[in-house]
């Protein structure tokens, strides 16, 4: 399968934007934004999305019978696993969407489904904390230069992200 990338200065949304791209049949592809102006997480709250960290989404058919749950494990396992390889600190996965340093909260997943001509797509939109964490009540958060004291490249961190769905997608995907 071939993943189509896109890269903005600054959209709405990166899911959005995958949405968008289904609905004009691009079937696979990779958004990248530098700015998200409306993010968002789970039950409609908002991804609070500070300039220099990342926002990305990833999208692709799928298996029609795998189940969200198992999606949302395997998606979350995997963008732990990638950025274990760049971060040498210990990472959490609070399930079903969150990423977590020292108990902290640095990373969300946003995982959204759509079919379109009996196809069943996944869209997995992930936002990281690289530079600059939100400050939420009652949720500590942090960012990954906060606690790894360095800088981290976003598009290393990107391509490592990449890497790990490519590598294994047939797990999940249609046409693999």
């Amino acid at each position: 399968m071939s993943f189509k990338f896109l890269y903005y200065k600054k959209v709405k949304s990166t899911n959005d934007v995958a949405i968008r791209e289904i609905k004009k049949n691009c079937h696979s592809g990779v958004i990248v934004a530098d700015k998200q102006s409306k993010g968002r997480g789970r039950y409609g709250n908002k991804w609070i999305s500070y300039k220099g960290n990342i926002f990305i989404s990833i999208y692709f058919r799928i298996k029609k019978k795998i189940s969200i749950n198992k999606l949302n494990k395997l998606n979350s396992v995997l963008i732990k696993k990638a950025l274990s390889e760049i971060i040498k600190k210990k990472i959490t996965i609070k399930l079903p969407n969150d990423l977590l340093i020292n108990k902290k909260k640095f990373a969300g997943i946003l995982q959204e489904t759509l079919v379109k001509n009996n196809v069943k797509y996944i869209i997995i939109g992930i936002g990281i904390n690289l530079i600059k964490n939100p400050i939420i009540k009652n949720y500590p958060t942090t960012n990954l230069l906060k606690e790894t004291k360095m800088r981290i490249s976003k598009k290393k961190l990107i391509k490592a992200v990449f890497k790990q769905f490519e590598k294994n997608q047939k797990k999940f995907a249609l046409h693999a």
